[in-house]
């Protein structure tokens, strides 16, 4: 029976040494790094303006100019503002003497949209304002039946 006895010793003692040997452990240290890709965000925004600027002549009234920002991108784009300026002016076939931007006032002529248009949306703008600009002393001939020609940017 001792021999029963030690055999029972050493099978508990075999065990709590592998008992112990499955709790160890190495201790170590490590990094590692990741990314995440973000979109370009692509910008396809269309400007086309809503109002109609008709007869402008010495002693008119400003007119007022109103239009739309289409957003034709897949993401959303914040558009702050839109700008309009004189691009050039056409004159009318047979007209003598010159025109050109000199001869139009603009006012006010970046226009607050402040708004996040969404893939497929719009947003309107208004505010500026164009007027012939009636020079007194200058024979503006040239501008009869003229076009001016406006151009839109935004940010």
């Amino acid at each position: 029976m001792h021999r029963k006895k030690k055999i029972i010793i050493a099978a508990a003692a075999t065990l709590v040494i592998g008992a112990g040997s499955a709790f160890a452990y190495w201790s170590t240290t490590g990094s590692g790094s990741g990314s995440g890709a973000t979109a370009a965000g692509a910008s396809s925004l269309a400007i086309a303006q809503t109002s109609t600027i008709a007869d402008l002549h010495p002693g008119d009234s400003a007119q007022t100019i109103s239009g739309t920002v289409t957003n034709n991108a897949t993401n959303s784009a914040y558009v702050n503002s839109i700008t309009v300026s004189i691009a050039s002016v056409t004159q009318a076939q047979n007209a003598t003497g010159t025109c050109d931007a000199t001869d139009y006032t603009l006012t006010s002529p970046s226009m607050t949209v402040a708004t996040d248009v969404a893939a497929g949306g719009s947003a309107n703008f208004t505010g500026a304002t164009i007027k012939f600009n009636d020079k007194a002393t200058t024979n503006q001939d040239g501008c009869k039946g003229a076009t001016v020609n406006l151009a839109y940017s935004s940010n």
